[in-house]
């Protein structure tokens, strides 16, 4: 019996249709900025490459699954229902041995990040992994954003067997209204992550370090603290509105497939066009306003090739395709992914945070071309972890500029 998530369209899909993609043939596309050796012919054939992936891409059918924004009772995005959601407090699969404090916090300016999603994405094919999820926390801040830097985003990943310490074996009763698995360690009143300082008047909230417990104050904790009223329990002004995410498989209209012969010779007409213009020469004898022309087709190629395919489902926040290859939408892409924290192994695209969730975030300060989750390719287990720091990248909409490989990231 696998737990149910409500799709999208009126037939109910399974919250474990993440682990469910089909294993049809997959095209990965690795696309990187060219230096200063190559040569225009070169360059042309990179930018005919780009013209024709979308034909050889729409002739596959789709492993991917896409997520969109529905609303949703709070009391269902509770732990014990293994709901993908967007906003308000993480619902924490594993309850003991959450994130420290210390690991929540911004890569720039060492402040706390706040709750942006988190994706249900258990794996039929390990035990270990029946309920899995993997969360994203971004930094509120403007100043933090740097183009294709992800210093500000962090990601960990939980997962838990089928029988475990918090939940039920069974599926949760989804009929009536019930209350979500009492966390045994105490939260931050304002963020919902671990909060391990409390507050030195009252005793009654917990907080996960002196900022929120500023914010704390100034929402009216100033006005409750020592009076023998509960402290009220709703959302901070800090957190993202509240969705869930609902999945559907992509469809994707087929197209005539240019064949090797026909690409072939659209690439010879193109080299034998440069070379009656006089214009097969290195990258190094152009003039800089023609290289930007250059970068700039590129760029433009592959954001018409991200548009063209999200066009029949605008609203889409999430593509989940683990093993596949996200949607770039510009030609900087990381050179090469960190190995896992855990075990030391390769990690794998999983999924990737669309630029539409930005619209329903209701705050101006963030901002992201793309967002491409990799996580560990084996799922290792966190052991007495509990959660395991994976990898985000963040792709902006145009740079031309030459991407170093991504730092190693560190667990303390």
């Amino acid at each position: 019996c696998k737990f149910t998530n409500k799709s999208k369209t009126t037939k109910p899909k399974p919250a474990g249709a993440f682990s469910n993609i089909c294993q049809t043939r997959r095209f990965t596309q690795k696309l990187r900025l060219f230096d200063s050796s190559c040569t225009k012919s070169a360059l042309s054939a990179l930018n005919q490459n780009i013209k024709t992936v979308p034909a050889r891409a729409s002739e596959m059918e789709s492993s991917v699954d896409l997520g969109f924004l529905e609303p949703c009772e709070e009391w269902l995005l509770a732990n014990k229902f293994f709901r993908s959601k967007v906003g308000g407090k993480p619902a924490w699969l594993e309850l003991k041995n959450l994130p420290a404090a210390k690991d929540l916090l911004c890569g720039v300016c060492d402040e706390p990040c706040v709750f942006l999603c988190q994706v249900y994405a258990p794996l039929e094919e390990k035990e270990s992994c029946f309920h899995r999820m993997v969360y994203l926390f971004v930094c509120a801040k403007a100043s933090c954003y740097e183009h294709n830097q992800s210093k500000n985003i962090l990601a960990f990943r939980s997962q838990l067997p089928r029988t475990n310490d918090f939940y039920g074996f069974n599926p949760p009763d989804e009929s009536k209204k019930s209350d979500p698995i009492p966390s045994p360690i105490p939260l931050c009143t304002v963020c919902g992550c671990r909060g391990s300082q409390q507050c030195s008047r009252c005793k009654k909230v917990n907080y996960c370090g002196v900022i929120h417990q500023r914010i704390d104050w100034k929402n009216g904790h100033k006005a409750s603290c020592g009076s023998e009223e509960r402290p009220p329990s709703g959302n901070s002004p800090i957190l993202f509105p509240q969705f869930e995410i609902v999945t559907e498989p992509e469809e994707i209209d087929a197209e005539p497939k240019l064949s090797a012969a026909e690409a072939e010779r659209k690439q010879m007409e193109e080299y034998e066009r440069l070379v009656s213009e006089g214009k097969t020469g290195e990258l190094s004898e152009l003039h800089e306003s023609e290289l930007d022309n250059y970068s700039g087709q590129i760029e433009d190629k592959h954001f018409d090739k991200f548009k063209k395919r999200i066009e029949a489902d605008p609203d889409q926040i999430l593509r989940y395709d683990r093993k596949g290859a996200p949607l770039w939408l510009s030609p900087v892409v990381p050179e090469s992914i960190p190995t896992c924290d855990q075990c030391g192994g390769p990690r794998t695209f999983e999924f990737q945070i669309m630029p539409q969730l930005l619209n329903s975030l209701k705050s101006e300060n963030i901002d992201w071309g793309t967002l491409a989750v990799y996580t560990c390719e084996q799922s290792c287990d966190p052991a007495d972890r509990g959660y395991v720091r994976e990898f985000v990248y963040k792709q902006d909409v145009v740079n031309t500029e030459p991407q170093a490989p991504p730092p190693e990231i560190g667990h303390e």
